[in-house]
């Protein structure tokens, strides 16, 4: 079994003490974690990657994405209302299998060059999101959209249904693709739909992810009913251990401690949220009260960019300015939800979000040479506080080298932008209805 050890890195474990190994070593064995330990690997090896004093940490989380509408990126970024405006008409009109598909391999690139190496989706022709996962070679919590209305897959209202069931038992022992479910949310889809979908949650033990406490209009509904999108979902029996509710930007105490009673955990996207203007969540009195969160870039039309260091750095400047508290969050905590705090959130903390013997070696590697990056006294502050994608040496999935001096290995990004602008050319002529608002 091929053995591959990291060098000279400035390791953040993300264990349950946060051990910071300031020149150590990780020890590769197959596809798991071997060792960690301090100094250079003495034992024999066949590759040894020297980190050049770089940190070291487990590959991000990002625990809610649409990562196939890269064709909407830039979009109508200022408009109003644009979910119903042009999103899902645009959606139904032009959205293809092969675009979903050219868009997730191109998505996914991003995300690797990112340091992501595990992520939540929920879109349409979802099947294609799963070969793409499958050719990419990283790791997808995948849910087909179910829907009360047609889409551009599934021309009846809640089709969704029976493509989950079908990716649920097709990918039920997939190295890649760990299938969910993943209704759309709680004003979009119809109850009959939502207690279906927590059923099959249920029955397959998986997660269910949907959209909630988001919109203004959806609080304006439940509140008619006097009742909140949250205590809603108790009522249907959906908010337990199997939900990973998205956004929960408008919560009061009663939701936080329904989520805390029930085991559920939350999504949290602070780039989509705070670019539409929808609020910050109250994560504060999430953590306080214990429940698991992680954070998400949402798509590539909402959040624009797949960079967990846009979301890290835009979690502590919002959070620390609504509760007027510089020491709110310090970078640890913040780098901790990026990372492990994902993993708890989907469940998978037996298996990565944390540098330990016998985890999967899910790494990045984030170079120190950049003049933005030196010095670093803090490594946290400096991941948070200073560092992009750009900074990403190397990350490894699964114990594979995916990424090598900032590159792509075996990824042909550039050819894969070809192709997704090639089945862009019917999508973008469709686009040309709304130039009025994009």
């Amino acid at each position: 079994m091929k053995k591959t050890a990291i060098e000279h890195a400035v390791i953040l474990t993300m264990d349950d003490e946060m051990r910071v190994l300031r020149d150590g070593h990780v020890l590769v064995e197959g596809g798991n974690i071997a060792a960690v330990g301090p100094g250079a690997f003495e034992g024999e090896c066949g590759e040894r990657i020297d980190a050049k004093g770089g940190i070291l940490l487990p590959g991000f989380v990002n625990t809610h994405s649409h990562v196939s509408m890269i064709p909407f990126r830039t979009m109508g970024d200022d408009c109003p209302d644009r979910l119903r405006r042009f999103l899902f008409p645009l959606e139904n009109e032009a959205m293809t299998r092969e675009l979903v598909y050219w868009g997730a391999m191109f998505g996914m690139g991003e995300m690797l060059l990112a340091g992501i190496t595990t992520f939540v989706d929920m879109y349409y022709f979802e099947e294609e999101v799963a070969r793409a996962c499958r050719d990419m070679r990283v790791r997808g919590y995948l849910g087909e959209t179910i829907i009360s209305q047609p889409t551009c897959d599934c021309p009846e209202p809640n089709g969704g249904l029976a493509v989950a069931r079908r990716m649920l038992d097709a990918f039920a022992q997939d190295a890649y693709v760990h299938p969910i479910l993943a209704p759309h949310g709680t004003t979009t889809c119809e109850e009959a739909a939502l207690r279906q979908a927590h059923e099959l949650a249920a029955e397959y033990d998986t997660i269910l992810t949907l959209h909630t406490s988001e919109m203004d209009y959806e609080m304006e509904h439940f509140a008619a009913l006097g009742t909140t999108p949250i205590a809603y979902l108790r009522a249907l029996g959906a908010a337990d251990r199997h939900l990973l509710a998205a956004h929960c930007i408008h919560m009061t105490p009663e939701d936080i401690q329904i989520l805390k009673e029930g085991g559920a955990a939350v999504a949290h996207c602070i780039g989509s949220n705070t670019k539409a203007g929808k609020g910050v969540a109250p994560v504060a009195a999430l953590a306080r009260a214990g429940v698991p969160y992680g954070l998400g870039t949402d798509g590539p039309s909402s959040g624009n960019t797949l960079s967990m260091f846009d979301q890290m750095r835009l979690f502590a400047d919002f959070h620390k300015t609504v509760n007027r508290d510089r020491s709110l969050f310090p970078a640890a905590e913040i780098v901790a939800a990026a990372t492990r705090g994902g993993a708890r959130a989907l469940g998978g903390q037996a298996q990565f979000g944390q540098i330990c013997a016998g985890m999967r070696a899910d790494l990045v590697v984030v170079s120190t040479q950049a003049p933005h990056m030196f010095p670093v006294y803090n490594p946290y502050s400096a991941l948070v506080y200073g560092a992009n994608s750009a900074d990403v040496d190397l990350v490894m999935t699964g114990g594979e080298v995916r990424v090598r001096g900032g590159e792509l290995v075996d990824i042909d990004l550039k050819a894969i932008r070809e192709r997704l602008e090639r089945h862009m050319g019917p999508f973008m002529r469709c686009a040309q209805r709304y130039a009025d608002i994009l």
